[in-house]
């Protein structure tokens, strides 16, 4: 999970530049796509959603140029090195500050396990 502020409103608004750097993130980590992604950018001031499916699960991507803020998540059912978030949402986004976080989930627990 990836959260971008102090991001600047107009590059949270381009929705190319949005779909740019989610089709960077799915080449270099080798992700695999199925089906054509989903994108769209509101009228207006508004941001842009953009929904990657993907074999691994999903890149889910909502800015919110009003507020100089973007949130990524991407989730992937096996493990993946890490991405230059900082540097590439500080580069394409001249975001402030950047935080990652990421949960790792073992998915190796059965049902009855994990409800203990």
């Amino acid at each position: 999970m990836i959260d971008a502020s102090g991001c600047a409103p107009d590059a949270l608004r381009d929705l190319q530049r949005v779909e740019t750097l989610c089709q960077r993130v799915v080449a270099d980590l080798g992700l695999t796509l199925v089906g054509r992604p989903m994108c769209h950018a509101f009228p207006g001031p508004g941001g842009v959603t953009a929904l990657y499916l993907l074999s691994e699960s999903h890149l889910a991507c909502h800015t919110y140029p009003e507020h100089e803020f973007a949130t990524f998540n991407l989730y992937c059912c096996r493990r993946r090195p890490a991405w230059p978030w900082r540097q590439e949402l500080e580069r394409m986004f001249e975001a402030r500050d950047v935080v990652v976080r990421q949960l790792n989930r073992d998915l190796r627990l059965t049902r009855k396990e994990s409800l203990r």
